[in-house]
């Protein structure tokens, strides 16, 4: 029988042991699960115990306990924590789940599925928590690709709410609402999602850091004044500071992923995905924003933003760049006609995807909680006009213009 909500004690499998594979591993054992955790690196597994007891202490100390109890509580998950030298001995464990956490290759996916197919048992459900790459591709590797699910989470994944659930096309639907039962016993937010390019929130929020890029490309408004329109309009963080957070190079691997995914796919419109030179030429440059002390702003030894880093202090343009709600309304509306193309393509549901933007994304609200805000598909549709001359990016979703009425 395949975990779930009835299952507390059924064993968990996680491939990788890295910040994912071990967030991932911490919230089953938090959930009562036994958890088995392997990795090729011998090292990594010695890594990722030290991640999960930490993320666990850290956990502790917010229930309250006092010293003794809480290294109880520490203890008594770490006791359920086992690791695997192999795939096969890992698969030896019987896991009703395994969570693949390894890095963003597909041969590498594909490698491990392959495995993973042969040596669990053939009720066990398979999952990949890849962020770009086609989830049918991956259990194309495998001899049963029915039992092969999605499972997106967030980094970090103890703290982060959101979990997409994306059912390829060979999955059975009866795995992927297992999956995303037990992700609610999780304490998690199950949101569901095809298998398409970005899923829904590497896909809909490409336009949060690529629109921002594309006005920073062209002059006339620097990082800070893009930065802080945004978190003046309620995000939690401008596009340029989260770029910074999460690392250049990861939002560039990610924009990559997802532009030639959509190109792949025959996606006419995927040059809106296309990432900007300037990433590239700052992960060239060894630039990738927090960790190594200077991305878009430079950093101290401590990591606190010391203002904007070489070549990004001023608006470089020679003509009057936008207004503050200018930048805002650019920045919102090609979030919001993505959300609409997402829509239209039949990737999610517009309550989901808004869900997920909100606790995925940390946006204030839904692309179509602020359409509806906004006066509706009519309004957005006027609205995306006025920036029409920008690009086809701009151009009205098909799925926006069948909401309009008489569409």
């Amino acid at each position: 029988m395949a975990p779930g909500p009835s299952d507390p004690d059924d064993v968990v499998g996680v491939v990788g042991a890295g910040t994912m594979g071990a967030g991932i591993a911490q919230l089953a054992l938090e959930a009562g699960h036994q958890v088995v955790v392997t990795d090729v690196d011998a090292a990594a597994i010695e890594r990722g115990r030290d991640r999960i007891r930490a993320g666990l202490e850290r956990r502790a100390a917010r229930l309250d306990l006092d010293a003794a109890s809480a290294e109880a509580w520490v203890g008594g998950r770490i006791a359920r924590l086992r690791d695997a030298p192999t795939l096969e001995a890992l698969a030896g464990a019987v896991p009703g789940l395994v969570i693949e956490a390894a890095l963003e290759d597909l041969a590498a996916k594909q490698a491990i599925f392959a495995a993973l197919d042969a040596a669990t048992r053939p009720t066990a459900i398979l999952a990949t928590n890849t962020s770009a790459l086609s989830v049918g591709a991956i259990a194309r590797a495998t001899a049963n690709p029915r039992r092969v699910v999605g499972l997106h989470f967030f980094n970090p994944a103890p703290v982060m709410p959101l979990v997409e659930v994306i059912r390829a096309p060979g999955t059975d639907a009866a795995v992927a609402d297992r999956a995303a039962a037990l992700m609610t016993a999780w304490g998690k937010v199950a949101v569901r999602c095809a298998d398409t390019p970005g899923f829904i929130v590497n896909r809909v929020n490409r336009a949060f850091t690529l629109e921002a890029l594309a006005i920073l490309d062209v002059g006339g408004a620097s990082i800070a004044t893009i930065d802080g329109a945004m978190r003046g309009a309620g995000y939690p963080m401008g596009p340029f500071e989260l770029m910074d957070l999460v690392g250049i190079d990861v939002n560039l691997a990610a924009s990559r992923g997802v532009f030639e995914r959509s190109a792949s796919v025959g996606d006419r419109a995927a040059e809106r995905f296309r990432p900007s030179p300037v990433q590239i030429r700052l992960v060239a440059e060894g630039r990738l924003g927090r960790k190594t002390a200077a991305g878009f702003y430079a950093y101290d030894e401590s990591g606190r933003p010391m203002g904007p880093a070489a070549g990004f202090g001023a608006a470089s343009g020679r003509e009057p760049g936008p207004s503050v709600a200018e930048i805002v309304a650019r920045i919102t509306l090609a979030i919001v006609n993505e959300a609409y193309r997402a829509l239209g393509e039949g990737v999610a549901t517009a309550a989901d995807i808004d869900l997920a933007m909100r606790l995925g994304a940390g946006h204030p609200s839904g692309p179509f909680e602020w359409a509806a805000e906004l006066g509706g598909p009519v309004a957005v549709d006027a609205a995306l006009r006025e920036f029409t001359s920008l690009g086809p990016r701009f151009d009205p979703a098909p799925a926006l213009l069948a909401d309009a009425p008489g569409g």
